[in-house]
């Protein structure tokens, strides 16, 4: 990798990380067909409704969607994942975000953490046009409503009969 190339992967000037086609068509196909990309341009949307960056998806009400997320990577991109934890709380919402594998953050522990599903991804993604894979590894993580589960009474083999 030139000096430039990583000079620009390692700073935040560029937040804009186009996601994968073939990694996001496998996302689609596991999670359901997304819905909403709520930080897109009109150049790499993944889904035929979005938001720009004018548009602020940050502001809008994503209930009822299934979202694709792949935030911008440079500073705010903690805004973007509390706003996917809280989203992903809502009735019939689900939200799957691409995001750098940055375990040792605020955000991370905050809010990934509480994610019902967490799917660290194995090497790193190429991302837009890039002929470099990522400097950083990525995650992919869901935010829904946990599906309640029952669980039988609990039965003590120590009790007397």
């Amino acid at each position: 990798m030139n000096a430039a190339t990583q000079k620009t992967m390692f700073s935040s000037k560029t937040g804009d990380w186009a996601t994968p086609q073939d990694f996001f068509d496998k996302l689609n196909w596991r999670f359901g067909r997304f819905t909403l990309d709520p930080c897109a341009s009109i150049h790499n949307t993944k889904c035929a409704n979005f938001y720009t960056k004018a548009e602020d998806g940050l502001s809008k009400d994503w209930e009822g969607e299934k979202v694709f997320v792949n935030p911008p990577y440079g500073r705010g991109i903690d805004q973007w994942i509390a706003k996917a934890y809280r989203e992903g709380q809502k009735q019939s919402t689900r939200v799957v975000m691409l995001i750098p594998a940055r375990t040792d953050t605020r955000y991370w522990h905050d809010y990934v953490m509480k994610a019902s599903e967490i799917h660290f991804v194995k090497g790193r993604l190429k991302f837009g046009n890039s002929t470099n894979s990522a400097p950083f590894p990525s995650a992919v993580v869901v935010f829904e409503q946990a599906t309640p589960r029952y669980i039988g009474p609990y039965v003590s083999t120590m009790e007397k009969s």
